[in-house]
């Protein structure tokens, strides 16, 4: 074993990643190597955005980013949207709305809404579906998701 590494700043913390393949993808960094299992792969083409995380602030589909390239950035994952660990607004909507079915594709999804309310605070039903464009579920038909996000808005004074 190499005493070889390079870091990477995830959720506030800077991880060490280890005798890691150059190549190696963040999303399987963040789910085999650091142990954080919130971002999903199921594509691995960024088609689905069950992967979805932030880099510097922005969604990406983690399956798509070479883990080493980001050294450099602030990332983001669903396990890091509360500081205590506990659920987010967000979170807590899609559980009372039965916005969950299978939960696969549920943390990219979190990840997406919240980019959205965080810059939109009272989106439109169009701006919703343009903002979770990038994920798919299979299982809810997607009401639910903007009945999630519509209880947020509500429940947030922002309608």
């Amino acid at each position: 074993m190499s005493n070889e590494y390079y870091s990477l700043h995830i959720n506030g913390t800077d991880h060490q990643v280890q005798d890691a393949w150059i190549g190696e993808s963040l999303l399987y960094v963040l789910r085999e190597r650091l142990g954080l299992p919130g971002a999903k792969g199921a594509c691995e083409q960024g088609e689905c955005g069950s992967c979805t995380v932030y880099l510097d602030g922005q969604p990406v589909c983690s399956c798509l980013v070479m883990a080493a390239s980001v050294t450099e950035c602030q990332i983001a994952t669903v396990e890091g949207l509360r500081p205590d660990g506990g659920l987010t607004d967000v979170q807590e909507s899609f559980l009372s709305e039965g916005a969950v079915q299978c939960g696969f594709c549920t943390p990219g999804l979190v990840m997406a809404v919240h980019h959205l309310l965080d810059s939109n605070p009272s989106p439109t039903e169009l701006e919703v579906k343009e903002a979770i464009s990038g994920n798919i579920c299979r299982c809810t038909g997607y009401g639910r998701i903007f009945a999630a996000v519509e209880a947020v808005v509500v429940q947030r004074g922002n309608r």
